[in-house]
């Protein structure tokens, strides 16, 4: 295809109003936090407290999150019609984050409740809480990505306004992974069940609260047409739509990696290392992240956002092999995990950055503005799906291995384990490189 400057005067007719306050960008910021505050539990925690808390056997534990993650790819493209139909008082996509606060914290409850029922009645159970409580964060983390557009026309706000969205989302991570243990261990009090319990209560208060609140601090400052897009009329701002395309590859793969070695940590530290300790430690490191995105905009000062993108995924590489060198050896680890996460981190920001000009170049393609649904399948569908890939994959892996929870592990099994966390993380990275390094051309005909 021939080099386009797609991002025309015509198609960014003005710039005017396109900062934002810092209250703004801090509530912007906030709703990634409030998110992560329930995701984080789920995506760090949950298979574990399937198979070591609640009981479930490893092998169905990876099926529900399986299944639950690919229902979640379906809806992740209805949520975003349903978006880009969507028009109210509120504007097209901030009242969803009013509507759908209180059940998004409810459901994150009950996911974590565990209660004392039958076999078959538990992983039920397990099923239907997670399930519902993934299609509704869908619901919520669309539109973070979907608002963007909205937000600002200019790109380099749009991503400077990331970068204090993946600061937050990053704050609500370090929250979780910091606390989460520890409070589970003194609000148990021996009880790990009621420990979870109470923990989550918590965590998804605070979530509601400060959803409620970033709601009413945000606007839609781009005007959109009253036109409803249907679904048929959104898959055509898809069509031959390549930088979306590479986008949304690579952040499947991304999510897949990043999820992988989040949900396997606990395993690798508890029973490969043998201090579970170190979880929490080690969890709180990986918060480093937070310096990789806060550099962004000053490092595409001298960088290009698609070199800086590939430079994030192979320090993720390395730092990965770096921890699979280093066997049981400390000093080692902790620096091959903050060269990891610093990679990682720089990496999960990229594709968020990058959507609202896919967006762009959707409607200069093809005529149709789809910001719900380009973003959904862009960000929650390769969120939800890869996550859900990165928790079926170990555990059909530490199964295979004969993993048996709470139990000393064999030779086999701890191979297994390292396998989850290590290997697959290096694989998936690499994959997410690949379509990254055909991103050259778009870039240059951005603005």
């Amino acid at each position: 295809m021939a080099s386009v400057n797609y991002k025309t005067e015509k198609m960014y007719p003005s710039l005017e109003n396109s900062k934002l306050s810092i209250r703004e960008r801090l509530s912007y910021a906030m709703l990634d936090t409030s998110g992560q505050l329930i995701f984080t539990m789920i995506s760090s925690y949950l298979l574990f407290f399937y198979t070591d808390i609640a009981g479930l056997p490893v092998s169905v534990a990876g099926v529900i999150l399986l299944v639950a993650r690919f229902i979640d790819g379906i809806d992740a493209p209805i949520w975003g019609t349903i978006i880009d139909r969507t028009n109210s008082k509120f504007g097209r996509v901030r009242p969803y984050f009013l509507w759908l606060a209180i059940p998004f914290s409810v459901f994150g409850i009950l996911t974590f409740m565990a209660p004392d029922l039958s076999m078959n009645t538990k992983i039920l159970y397990c099923a239907v809480t997670y399930i519902v409580t993934s299609i509704i964060y869908t619901g919520m983390n669309t539109p973070l990505t979907a608002i963007l557009p909205l937000l600002t026309l200019d790109p380099s706000e749009r991503l400077k306004l990331n970068s204090w969205r993946m600061t937050g989302s990053q704050i609500g991570v370090l929250i979780v992974n910091s606390l989460t243990l520890p409070m589970v261990a003194w609000l148990g009090q021996g009880n790990d069940v009621n420990g979870f319990r109470w923990t989550i209560l918590i965590f998804s208060a605070l979530s509601c609260l400060m959803t409620l609140y970033a709601f009413t601090q945000i606007k839609e400052r781009v005007s959109v047409t009253d036109q409803k897009v249907t679904l048929r009329q959104g898959m055509r701002a898809m069509n031959k739509n390549w930088p979306w395309f590479i986008i949304v590859i690579s952040n499947l793969f991304f999510w897949i990696a990043l999820t992988g070695r989040t949900s396997t940590l606990v395993y690798y530290f508890t029973y490969n290392i043998e201090n579970k300790n170190l979880v929490t430690i080690l969890n709180s490191i990986a918060s480093i992240q937070i310096f990789g995105m806060i550099a962004i905009p000053f490092i595409n000062k001298y960088m290009s956002k698609r070199n800086l993108w590939i430079a994030a995924l192979v320090a993720a590489i390395i730092g990965q092999v770096i921890i699979l060198s280093a066997g049981t050896y400390l000093p080692i680890i902790i620096i091959g995990w903050i060269i990891a996460n610093l990679g990682s981190g720089i990496a999960c920001s990229m594709p968020f950055a990058l959507l609202g000009s896919a967006v762009d170049y959707g409607k200069w393609k093809n005529g149709v503005s789809a910001s719900g649904l380009l973003t959904s399948v862009g960000s929650s569908f390769c969120l939800k799906v890869g996550s859900g890939i990165a928790a079926f994959v170990p555990s059909v892996i530490m199964a295979s291995f004969g993993y048996v929870a709470n139990q000393s592990q064999t030779f086999r099994s701890l191979m297994g384990i390292s396998i989850s966390f290590n290997w697959v993380t290096i694989v998936a990275f690499a994959l997410a490189l690949i379509p990254v390094l055909f991103y050259k051309k778009y870039e240059k005909n951005g603005r």
